[in-house]
């Protein structure tokens, strides 16, 4: 199991633990976070924007172009920004703390 720990806008910290190969926005939507997802992981929104915690930015894969693309369209985009549909769970980041921005747009929410 990986552990995740996701901070809400309101920094509220909530711990999750996902399976390897299991993709951080499935993760979050499970444990209730504010990621809609709207395109179901094809890189053709930008609902599911989290920010990556720093120090854990550069052990995950680089973002390619279509990734960056969509980024550009995100409310709120450090960084450290990434789609979480795009980042998949592996041993290497057991530990890793992900922010919802403030900026999240959740239509299933409204």
């Amino acid at each position: 199991m990986v552990k995740v720990t996701f901070v809400t806008a309101e920094g509220q910290r909530v711990e999750t633990r996902g399976e390897e190969g299991q993709r951080l926005l499935e993760l979050g939507q499970n444990a209730g976070m504010a990621l809609e997802g709207t395109c179901e992981g094809q890189m053709a929104c930008s609902t599911c924007h989290v920010v990556i915690a720093a120090e854990w930015f550069d052990r995950l894969p680089p973002a390619v172009e279509d990734e960056e693309d969509m980024l550009d369209l995100a409310a709120g985009v450090t960084r450290t920004s990434r789609l979480s549909c795009q980042v998949v769970l592996t041993a290497d980041l057991d530990g890793l703390e992900v922010r919802i921005p403030e900026e999240a747009r959740d239509m299933q929410r409204g």
